[in-house]
């Protein structure tokens, strides 16, 4: 199996498909160029929120207080 064959169609709404046009024509740019773009920002965007989410994930879980860090070192 190639990678056309397990390629998924990908659907817009009809007014999505509108205002791609419509910015495509105010842009100058050509639609496919226009949803790159704008996919390229959100995959930044996700992906900088889930290394943030796992960095909080990492501190909630490394994070102890005074005592619990101490707690059966004896000195």
């Amino acid at each position: 199996m190639n990678d056309a064959s397990r390629q998924k169609s990908v659907r817009l709404k009809p007014d999505t498909v509108k205002s791609l046009h419509i910015f495509s024509e105010i842009l100058k740019k050509s639609p496919d160029q226009i949803v790159e773009e704008a996919l390229e920002s959100y995959f930044d965007r996700v992906q900088k929120n889930l290394m943030e989410k796992n960095m909080m994930d990492e501190n909630a879980q490394t994070n102890l207080s005074y005592d619990e860090f101490w707690e059966g070192v004896d000195i």
